[in-house]
């Protein structure tokens, strides 16, 4: 005679299974303890151990290597989340759904939620209790319309449902860009100018979920960004700034959860992404907030009108929540800087940091008007000084200094800094004048080419709009790591190279090696 499922207990087997953000648990079909058809009609079960619990995906099995009859066999986060060591015993049961989606299933009926409703929402979310069927249900009825007080609900709940830090000055100060522009990385310069002047700015960034790079991607090829909150805290007390990761400081965490599944359904509405910006400024303790949102045709926003419309939204938010929050639009044509990828975009930095002549001029004048905002927060800095004490910084090598204080607190990178060995050029098809450059495409082919994942790959770049090229010059080079990454990458670039001369034909070239 079988046990009840609901006082079943099997051993937890750790099973080497990256299942992304889904905890997924693995049963035998000839368990001792569970009669696999029972489970059938569940998707869902939950683990139980004293006060930790733990709601898992239930895969049936017929292979002992994941689980023997009387194993459970958890997936790599669903054995990190629920922490308990290899062999111990778990009461496992089929699975409540929760509560809260019950309001999901109001708001995708239109209905308007209120607090409580949006708080156990999220609550469920950071604590990945729903599926990713779940969580894009939820995105797909907040996407068809969201009222004021629920964007102002989201992102409080959003807020607390982390870490949430406390700093001691009166202004604490940030800058975020909305993202969508290659190479654009101007926290890397603005964050030691402004450290070095004397205000805090403790800048947590995201890694790349489908960019080439992001900021923690690039930050890691110069130093450690896994930091942790006491950690973070003394850095910050020491140099004024830090460039760290948020996932690993929790901030926010919910935000972590919607936008791995946003991003792959183009689900990234106004509402949304201001609600996701602003969560992670408020945990983080932010008292003046810069939002750069770059506006072209291959951007994030392409208007001035949908940009006017987000400034609206992220000024509205900042007002409720106590925050300075000052929104300035940005020219975002084309990428930043002259590469693509960690370590080339770690290179563009660092040159412009060491004044180098060849440091992409840019990102450079970019970084300073970004800084200068920051700076004349100050209330010690008179008039509109921020641009000549930014420069100042810049240019006396006092930001480099900072930039090098940084990452020294923050522990060497474990990452190479090498370029991929594997290289090829795209060459102009014919003489004329750049007229566009598709910051997309040139995106999706720096990601083809390896980056983020090896920190070496992507896209350096030899010319910009505005400039000349005769027949057979390069545009760019595309340094790749595998075989396998170098072909799909040369491939994609005759395809769509991104560049378009003399405003109209969109050049068609071979790559070549």
């Amino acid at each position: 005679m079988h046990p009840d499922p609901s006082r079943s207990q099997l051993k937890i087997r750790r099973v080497h299974l990256d299942t992304g953000r889904e905890n997924v648990v693995v049963v035998s079909r000839r368990s001792k303890a569970l009669r696999a058809d029972i489970f059938r009609g569940f998707s869902r079960v939950e683990l139980r151990l004293d006060d930790k619990t733990l709601l898992a995906t239930l895969l049936i099995t017929d292979d002992d290597a994941l689980a023997a009859p009387d194993e459970i066999g958890l997936s790599e986060p669903a054995f990190r989340r629920f922490a308990k060591p290899v062999g111990t015993p778990v009461t496992v049961a089929p699975a409540s759904p929760p509560e809260s989606l019950e309001a999901v299933r109001a708001k995708i009926r239109g209905q308007t939620l209120d607090q409580a409703q949006i708080g156990a929402i999220i609550n469920d979310l950071a604590h990945f209790r729903y599926s990713d069927m779940e969580i894009a249900a939820f995105l797909i009825g907040s996407a068809s319309f969201i009222t004021s007080d629920e964007l102002l609900a989201l992102t409080g709940a959003m807020a607390q449902a982390g870490t949430q830090l406390v700093w001691p000055d009166p202004v604490v100060v940030d800058k975020h860009c909305i993202g969508g522009i290659p190479g654009n990385r101007t926290s890397m310069v603005v964050v030691p100018i402004v450290a070095a002047h004397g205000l805090p700015i403790p800048k947590t960034s995201s890694r790349a979920i489908t960019s080439p790079a992001g900021t923690a991607d690039t930050m890691e090829v110069l130093a450690r960004v896994n930091v942790g909150v006491e950690e973070m805290k003394s850095i910050v007390s020491s140099c004024n700034g830090c460039l760290i990761w948020g996932g690993h400081v929790n901030l926010s965490p919910a935000d972590d959860v919607l936008i791995s599944v946003e991003r792959p359904l183009s689900l990234d509405t106004r509402e949304q992404m201001v609600a996701s910006i602003m969560s992670k400024k408020i945990a983080a303790g932010s008292t003046h907030l810069l939002i750069d949102i770059p506006v072209g045709p291959t951007a994030k926003v392409t208007t001035a009108v949908e940009a006017m419309r987000l400034r609206k939204l992220f000024e509205f938010v900042g007002d409720r929540f106590g925050r300075a929050v000052e929104v300035i639009t940005t020219d975002g044509r084309q990428p930043i800087g002259n590469g693509i990828g960690p370590v080339l975009e770690a290179n563009d930095v660092m040159a412009v940091l060491g004044n180098e002549t060849d440091a992409p001029r840019d990102l450079r004048e970019k970084s300073l008007r970004l800084a200068a905002h920051l700076l004349e927060y100050d209330p010690k800095l008179r008039g509109d000084a921020g641009y000549a004490r930014a420069r100042e910084l810049l240019e006396s090598g006092a930001a480099l200094k900072q930039m090098q204080k940084i990452i020294d607190a923050q522990g060497p990178s474990k990452c190479s800094t090498e370029l991929g060995p594997s290289s090829f050029d795209v060459k102009a098809a014919h003489d004329g004048v750049v007229s566009a450059i598709d910051c997309l495409r040139l995106n999706r082919l720096a990601r083809t080419a390896g980056a983020p994942l090896d920190k070496g790959a992507g896209i350096r770049l030899f010319k910009k709009i505005g400039d000349r090229v005769e027949q057979g010059e390069p545009l760019y080079r595309v340094y790749t790591f595998d075989g396998p990454e170098h072909d799909l990458a040369a491939s994609a670039a005759q395809r769509e190279t991104g560049y378009v001369l003399n405003g109209h034909e969109v050049l068609q070239t071979r790559a070549q090696s």
